[in-house]
């Protein structure tokens, strides 16, 4: 421990033992138990004790009958199991009949304070600590511990009643693990007499009519045989695996919920996921619950590596019959194939149609996003019913926003619950997007293509659900490019642009930010990926959404204005920022692009469309784009000089990496043989010095955000790797005079900011580079900004300081 600390803990100790001082708050106390905890785990808490008696008088004390608040016993609870989790420390404690006092009947179980949920917590966690080696095993046994554990699953507060079910856990592996865990029989009755009696506790509760004592039960398994491995688990599995099939036979299932989590927690461990019966209490699981119920454990079926063919055939089917239910009721066409040909299950009938509109929303949404994250996996179901899932989704679809005219009385209903719904349009929209991965017949991409250019056009439409279409309208036309080596868009889709232009003009003119961001961002991806197509270029140009895009500069709302600049960049670097035609723009000159958006970095009050600028210009630095091509060393200056001075933090970093961008270009990209040739290393630092990057890098160096300074060092690192060979090129007494340059990076770093360092020769910049200490500079950097107030010191000086103990000029007051 550190002298200092130590200095301060006997004070500290005794006004944690003072109920007249005022109770140090709970994020110091966490932080001192963090700092006793790494204390512990670096030595012996045997010697801690024994070096700071303070210590266990503190503890002591806690035991006397006196007005202690709740954190502070609890706090007293929780350090004791800290240092007794070390067994010759536990045995040292015990001596004094303090562990005894502190977590038996005499201590806070027969008091008052046992009424606090933070003292009963303390106490969990402090035989959480403890519980480590075989002597805190006997202690917890014979002082009747594990009893007021089972009492405290189901105490009113939820954390505590988690955290003692975590601790029976700890308990179990505790008595079954160790030196002799190879000798332990897979027949619980045979195991220590701790373990059994837990074990019974389980039985008791699985075999409950109450529900909660069925639902404690199944989360002490769950967690059981999620973080333990030990062969005992096999054994647990086989004692109470009848209990838990028992469950199905009740009507209803008792704590579905609970009992789907312990089957995939079983089901996922290697130790037990050979054992056959899982599978059928799986397979039976499936059968019972209410479709909504089986979701979660049927997606969790289908996402393991290795499971029965038949159990992923029917765990599929319960998948998909929400979505069965709707191509039925809609009576979609009969040569449609059906979704559940050869799963095992019966076709959810047309006449169980969910009760309520909230039961049948959620159905449709869990089932929707089940699907979605299936689809990706390469353990999905195969053959994977691409045709009928995308019909099931444009019907869904249609449902939402009346356009379904459905024959049936089931379909009306549906009609009914789901016209509207934003949350099951966002679902459907979502794993309309994912199912773009597959393919599907021309029909019914086609009916995909109408459905979202619906939704695109409905003034019904939310912003939200907005977003949701333009990202899947996007995933649809990128996916139905031509093969490889054509440069154009399918004809279908061709068609559609043109469609999808039109719509997306009007939203651009939106009176909602949300849907001119939307759109803004669409437009973006979109040109990003197909903006050498001929057909999409040619489709953009006759429309006016380049011109639009231009004019939303101006938008009153910054993000709008950051997604136009993004577009903006984009547009021009595909060369589709074509100028207006129309007769009031051809008096006056247009700007380029380029003006545009340095307008923006120099005039905007907002710090997004800023920061979008230098995002655009940093790219078309290194894509080459022709208008900075032409003069790249005007181009950086210009942008520098702005960047520099900006009050936002991430415009300056963002300016360093386009100073990056630049160095790189000149001098090549950094790597194991990096350093540029003398002769060209020469002319790179005098574009450098023109362009005035050195004065941007080394006043950021010095900024009061860390990242601009981090960002910095790494610059001016990578600038001094590539002049490593020139280190040696000056003769001892020839260097150049850098005295006015380490005098003004002196004032800059000690916050005198104003005076610029003027002209610089290439030479003295080398030589200044290699004077300073840059990797110390970088280290320093990484380390947190805080790190010196988060030291256990700093800690103790402040609680100290709270309760007057220290003067003024002692505390760390930050």
């Amino acid at each position: 421990m550190d002298p200092e600390c130590a200095r301060l803990l006997p004070a500290l100790c005794d006004v944690l033992a003072d109920p007249r001082q005022p109770v140090a708050d709970d994020t110091c106390l966490e932080k001192l138990l963090d700092w006793f905890k790494a204390v512990t785990e670096a030595g012996s808490s045997l010697l801690l004790l024994q070096d700071h008696p303070c210590l266990v008088e503190l503890l002591f004390h806690v035991l006397k009958p006196q007005d202690l608040s709740s954190r502070i016993l609890s706090f007293a609870l929780r350090l004791a199991g800290i240092f007794a989790a070390q067994e010759n420390c536990f045995q040292y404690l015990q001596q004094g009949e303090l562990l005894p006092g502190l977590f038996g009947e005499p201590g806070p179980l027969g008091a008052a304070a046992w009424a606090a949920p933070s003292v009963r917590s303390g106490w969990i966690q402090g035989l959480h600590s403890l519980a480590q080696h075989p002597s805190a095993l006997r202690f917890l046994a014979d002082s009747g511990a594990v009893d007021t554990i089972f009492s405290l699953q189901g105490d009113p507060s939820l954390f505590v009643a988690s955290a003692a079910g975590q601790l029976l856990v700890r308990v179990l592996d505790l008595a079954l693990c160790g030196p002799a865990e190879g000798h332990i029989s897979l027949q619980a009755w045979d195991w220590p007499a701790c373990a059994r009696k837990i074990v019974c506790h389980l039985e008791d509760c699985l075999r409950s009519e109450a529900t909660p004592r069925v639902t404690q039960a199944l989360h002490v398994l769950t967690t059981a045989f999620g973080h333990c491995h030990g062969l005992w688990t096999q054994g647990l599995w086989v004692q109470l695996s009848p209990l838990v099939a028992r469950l199905l036979e009740k009507d209803p299932v008792p704590a579905p919920h609970a009992l789907v989590d312990l089957l995939l927690s079983v089901a996922r461990s290697s130790m037990l996921s050979s054992d056959p019966g899982l599978w059928e209490t799986a397979a039976q699981t499936l059968s019972r619950l209410s479709p909504t119920q089986a979701g979660p454990l049927a997606a969790g079926i289908l996402k393991l590596q290795d499971c029965p063919q038949a159990l992923r055939i029917q765990a599929f089917g319960v998948l998909l019959q929400p979505l069965a239910f709707v191509l039925e009721a809609t009576a979609q066409a009969p040569g449609m194939p059906g979704l559940l040909e050869g799963a095992a299950g019966d076709l959810m009938a047309v006449d169980t149609l969910p009760p309520s509109k909230s039961a049948c929303v959620g159905l449709l949404c869990s089932a929707l996003a089940h699907l979605e994250l299936l689809q990706p996996l390469p353990q999905r179901p195969s053959p994977w019913p691409q045709a009928p899932l995308l019909a099931a989704v444009v019907a869904i679809l249609r449902l939402c926003n009346g356009s379904a005219a459905p024959n049936s009385e089931a379909g009306g209903r549906l009609c009914v619950m789901l016209g509207g719904c934003v949350r099951v349009q966002r679902a459907a929209l979502d794993f309309l997007g994912v199912l773009s991965q597959g393919l599907g017949p021309q029909e019914l991409v086609t009916q995909v293509f109408a459905i979202l250019l619906e939704y695109l056009v409905s003034p019904d439409s939310s912003p939200t659900v907005l977003k949701k279409a333009f990202q899947a309208t996007l995933r649809w036309l990128l996916s139905s490019a031509a093969p490889p080596g054509c440069c154009d868009l399918e004809p279908y889709a061709q068609l559609v642009l043109g469609e999808l232009l039109s719509v997306l003009r009007k939203r651009l003119c939106s009176p909602c930010w949300e849907v001119r961001d939307s759109g803004l961002e669409f437009l973006t991806q979109m040109t990003r990926h197909q903006g050498g197509q001929a057909g999409f270029r040619q489709a953009l140009l006759a429309s006016e959404v380049p011109e639009l895009t231009r004019q939303l500069l101006q938008d009153p709302e910054s993000y709008v204005r950051a997604s136009a600049v993004a577009a903006v960049g984009q547009l021009s670097s595909w060369g589709l920022l074509a100028a207006p035609s129309s007769p009031e723009h051809a008096a006056t000159p247009q700007k380029t692009p380029l003006e545009e958006l340095l307008l923006v970095l120099t005039t905007d009050s907002e710090g997004f469309p800023r920061r979008a600028v230098m995002r655009v210009f940093t790219e078309w630095l290194r894509d080459g784009y022709a208008d900075v091509a032409e003069d790249p060393e005007r181009f950086v200056a210009r942008v520098l000089q702005a960047a520099s001075g900006d009050l936002d933090w991430e415009v300056r970093v963002q300016g360093l990496e386009l100073a990056l961008a630049f160095l790189e270009q000149l001098l090549g990209p950094c790597g194991p043989s990096a350093a540029a040739p003398p002769g060209a290393l020469a002319q790179a630092l005098q574009a450098l010095c023109r362009v005035q990057l050195f004065e941007f890098a080394f006043r950021s160096l010095f900024d009061c955000d860390r990242p601009v300074a981090q960002k910095s060092c790494d610059l001016l690192l990578f600038l001094r790797a590539k002049a490593t060979p020139s280190s040696n090129s000056q003769e001892a007494g020839d260097g150049p005079d850098v005295t006015s340059v380490e005098a003004a990076l002196r004032r800059w770093q000690a916050g005198e900011q104003g005076q610029p360092l003027g002209e610089l020769a290439p030479e003295a910049v080398l030589a200044v580079l290699r004077s300073m200490d840059l990797e110390a500079l970088q280290d320093t950097l990484a380390e947190s900004s805080d790190h010196v107030e988060r030291s256990p010191q700093s800690l103790l000086q402040d609680m100290l300081a709270t309760v007057g103990v220290l003067g003024d000029n002692e505390a760390d007051c930050y």
